[in-house]
């Protein structure tokens, strides 16, 4: 793949990304937006410093702050996980554009939401203590590191056992590998949870099922609309006209 075809997909990536970012948004409002309100209300019920001015009120915090979180979130998802469609195209099987840009946004959301979620769930952004943040941000960026790591090699452990072992085979010895190592790692490293005692655990399941939500959303938004953008890419035109002109 040339480098015009990638810079091509890379801006196409980033548009699908942006389109996926209106649409998480808008999850993220209807969904998520009442179990942080809930959240808010909590720790200012039992913090003991009130009174306090607000440099940005809820409401612009609830509207225009998160709509450009996650049309900036899109977008570099977008771009990066465009970057590795280039990379997966024709390596990871004899699939077309469509199905290879389905299974990158599907491996993008298991590997940097849904198993780093496992050992560190999401938390309401009002509730813990504040010291730790620093702490709990590094844990949580260093196991998607690692998921996205074990990730590419059970890949690549795959392709290289696929000649002997044969292609299902060699994926189920990759995934239990993945998987195996993955619970080795949860079980090695510490602890992330901050949550009070007394928040409501209502609140808690309803804020933690609306981040996946709102990944999930914005992975499977972009898998569909990047693998359109990028197979009229690819895909040749007359080949396109021929398969047109079968069909009529």
């Amino acid at each position: 793949m040339n480098s015009v075809t990638v810079r091509i997909l890379l801006v196409r990536g980033m548009l699908a990304g942006l389109a996926a970012g209106v649409l998480a948004f808008v999850f993220a409002y209807l969904v998520g937006e009442g179990p942080v309100d809930a959240a808010i209300a909590f720790e200012e019920a039992n913090s003991h410093h009130h009174g306090g001015e607000e440099l940005v009120s809820r409401t612009l915090q609830s509207t225009a702050g998160l709509a450009t979180g996650m049309l900036v979130f899109g977008v570099a998802i977008g771009g990066i996980a465009a970057l590795a469609f280039c990379f997966a195209l024709g390596r990871i099987g004899q699939f077309g554009a469509r199905a290879t840009g389905t299974l990158t946004a599907l491996a993008g959301f298991l590997l940097v939401c849904l198993v780093p979620s496992l050992k560190y769930p999401a938390s309401p952004p009002a509730v813990g203590n504040p010291d730790t943040i620093g702490q709990r941000t590094i844990l949580f960026v260093g196991m998607i590191v690692l998921s996205v790591l074990l990730g590419t090699a059970a890949i690549l452990l795959g392709r290289r056992l696929a000649p002997a072992w044969g292609n299902w085979n060699a994926s189920t010895a990759a995934g239990v590998a993945f998987v195996v190592a993955i619970a080795v790692a949860m079980v090695v490293l510490p602890d992330g949870d901050n949550i009070p005692k007394g928040f409501p655990a209502t609140d808690l399941w309803e804020f933690r099922l609306a981040s996946i939500g709102v990944q999930a959303v914005l992975w499977a938004a972009f898998g569909v609309l990047f693998g359109v953008l990028a197979e009229r890419v690819l895909e040749p035109r007359s080949a396109r006209s021929r398969v047109s002109t079968l069909a009529a």
